[in-house]
């Protein structure tokens, strides 16, 4: 999938994780995309819940063997 924006989020732990993708979204563009990747745990369950306490749209969530990658399309 296409992203505008990447984010190595990997090694940060709670919120940093989210506190970055938020940081992202602010500047970006409507409509844009951005990527994060993330080793911290509990961003399986931040991630997804600040999109949709902000209005964004979580596109995808994968975890490869503990690397978390979300796609995340600002609303």
């Amino acid at each position: 999938m296409h992203a505008d924006i990447d984010i190595d989020a990997r090694g940060l732990l709670c919120p940093l994780p989210v506190l970055r993708l938020r940081k992202a979204l602010e500047t970006a563009s409507s409509g844009a995309v951005v990527r994060l990747a993330a080793t911290d745990g509990a961003s399986w369950v931040d991630v997804p819940h600040f999109c949709a306490q902000s209005g964004h749209k979580l596109l995808d969530a994968e975890d490869w063997e503990g690397l978390k990658v979300y796609y995340v399309r600002k609303g």
